[in-house]
């Protein structure tokens, strides 16, 4: 997402490179990839200023010559107003009532080519073209019709933007304050194959004469020429070299996301299409690329995951630190006495004349809220919509199912439930906000904890409870055998998907509210208390509130080494 950039020098090369810390990763999916033939998109949605609440918006029809008023959606700046449809589509999050889904990255690109007079801000064109279109390529229409006649505001984006049967990532940029509209291409993810970015522009050449798979503007190329950011023809044009010239931050801070995802997804090979024949090479290939001290080449754009992918697969890539990685946060000093995969903001600090990085993983402290939407074709669109809903950092936070065309949202996500200034009981934000803080104390003790009450819930969520419910709401939808009477079914369709999108999360939170107090008792003051496996706090023969089996696991033995380095004259016991 957009927020502030931060300009660093890499001492080691002498060279510029940007940093983003407030930034965003996505993973799409295409039906082919996955393992129940649905399109999928992840979506965290990281800002030090973005509060987690689910966005509603009821389906309408509008009188002739109304007007939609736009606000900047990172800001709530107001910036104009457009016409407004004269229909518009039931949306909740970012995703809509047909199964389209939409999430974002932004690169930033070139400061000249930010349209300051334009209304369609980033946020503003996501959420207005899921109220508007009904598939990709409709999205991808309305998106540059909108910036093209309102003006972009925003910097350079990455889309992800799939729908029951297609899944397709579109990079795109404004041309500036005196050329309203966008430059831009999009791709369509070959069916089989993934795709992932995070804050670095991913497309670079593209095919000029196949639109099933790849669109894109006009003048594409030749703004750039225009601008003498290229000189060559149309056949070697780059996008990402032309508009967002990869650097050290693109490639470390962002790039190395969607390496860690790919390499996690395809277990280390990556299999990638080139010249039209599929290869098949190491994911530690391209490491270097992805730290930042190689940048020959490119990374794929996509990849063909080892295995089929759910759910599950692609909401745990989204809690990745990096482990086992040389990137890995747990290892080093500064992952403190407990192994701590976070470093606080900003993104980098300096130290005797150099600079040094805090890296940026996928799972991060900062994230508002994150999603998986999965765009199921096989099933009505009443049941087939369907986003997995989660609030703060994805490495200790739950996703929750929300069927699309539910009639309500649960009070736990509901907009205007506290606010970054506002502390509110009943929200899952803050309240996936304390366990997570908690968490950042003692993280090699207590995240374990939490993530087995994650995966318990997931796991029971996606192998059981909503497969059982889809299976019922298709017999309703059919008729239970019988000639359906289509009003009838669909109300009762749409009466089954809110109880149970809104009594599963709003149970789930209260479950996470006594999380959180217990963990407060396990863990106060660096000690563990013992559980039995029903959960219950051991004690001691004589009495009920003196704990028995407590352990202090003290700290890492990198810790202990670095403190005996440090101060070992001091405390060295004699």
């Amino acid at each position: 997402m957009k927020r502030f950039l931060l300009v660093l020098a890499l001492a080691a090369a002498a060279a510029a490179f940007s940093f983003r810390s407030d930034a965003c990763s996505n993973v799409i999916v295409s039906p082919g990839a996955s393992a129940d033939g649905s399109s999928m998109v992840s979506y965290a949605a990281d800002s030090h200023w973005l509060f987690g609440e689910l966005y509603f918006r009821k389906a309408a029809k509008w009188p002739a010559g109304a007007r939609l008023f736009i606000r900047e959606w990172d800001t709530n700046k107001p910036l104009g107003e457009i016409a407004q449809a004269a229909s518009t589509f039931q949306t909740m999050g970012n995703m809509n009532e047909h199964q389209l889904i939409i999430g974002e990255t932004t690169w930033g690109g070139r400061e000249e080519q930010v349209d300051t007079n334009g209304i369609m801000d980033y946020g503003s064109l996501i959420y207005v073209t899921l109220q508007r279109a009904r598939t990709a390529r409709e999205a991808i229409e309305t998106i540059v019709a909108l910036a093209n006649e309102y003006g972009y505001p925003s910097e350079g984006e990455s889309f992800s933007i799939a729908d029951p049967h297609e899944a397709w990532v579109m990079d795109l940029v404004g041309k500036g304050s005196d050329n309203k509209g966008i430059v831009w291409v999009a791709r369509r993810v070959p069916d089989g194959y993934i795709c992932a970015h995070a804050n670095q522009c991913r497309i670079t050449r593209f095919p000029w004469d196949d639109p099933d798979n790849c669109l894109y503007a006009p003048d594409v190329a030749e703004f750039a020429r225009s601008k003498g950011w290229y000189s060559g023809p149309d056949e070697e044009f780059s996008f990402r070299d032309a508009y967002n010239p990869l650097d050290f931050g693109g490639a470390r801070a962002c790039d190395a996301r969607a390496w860690s995802a790919f390499n996690i997804l395809c277990d280390g090979q990556f299999t990638y299409i080139e010249n039209g024949v599929e290869q098949t090479r190491p994911a530690s290939d391209w490491l270097q690329y992805a730290m930042g001290y190689d940048l020959n080449g490119e990374m794929p754009l996509f990849v063909k995951p080892s295995r089929k992918l759910g759910v599950k697969d692609i909401a745990d890539v989204m809690r990745d630190h990096f482990e086992g990685t040389p990137m890995d946060m747990r290892v080093d000093i500064g992952a403190g006495g407990n192994a701590c995969p976070y470093r606080w903001r900003p993104m980098n600090f300096k130290w005797e004349g150099k600079t040094y990085v805090n890296e940026r993983a996928i799972a991060t402290q900062q994230t508002g809220f994150w999603f998986v939407g999965q765009a199921r074709g096989w099933l009505p669109d009443e049941i087939g919509a369907l986003v997995w809903f989660g609030c703060d950092d994805a490495a200790t936070s739950y996703l929750t199912p929300i069927y699309i065309n539910s009639k309500e949202v649960p009070e736990c996500v509901r907009e205007g439930n506290g606010d970054l200034l506002h502390y509110s009981a009943t929200s899952q934000f803050w309240m996936c906000n304390r366990i997570a803080n908690a968490c950042y104390k003692m993280y090699d003790a207590m995240e374990p904890v939490v993530r087995a009450e994650v995966d318990n819930f997931e796991n029971e969520m996606i192998g059981k409870a909503v497969p059982e419910l889809d299976a019922r709401l298709l017999k309703i939808w059919n008729g239970n055998g019988r000639k359906p009477g289509r009003k009838a079914a669909v109300r009762k369709v749409l009466k089954e998907i809110t109880r149970f999108s809104v009594n599963t999360a709003q149970e789930q939170f209260g479950r996470w509210a006594e999380l959180e107090q217990t963990l407060l008792v396990k863990f106060i003051d660096g000690n563990v208390k013992a559980q039995d496996e029903n959960g219950n706090f051991l004690h001691t023969d004589y009495s009920e509130v003196i704990p028995a089996g407590l352990k202090q696991p003290g700290y890492t033995e990198r810790w202990k080494a670095a403190v005996a380095r440090d101060a070992g004259d001091i405390l060295e016991a004699r």
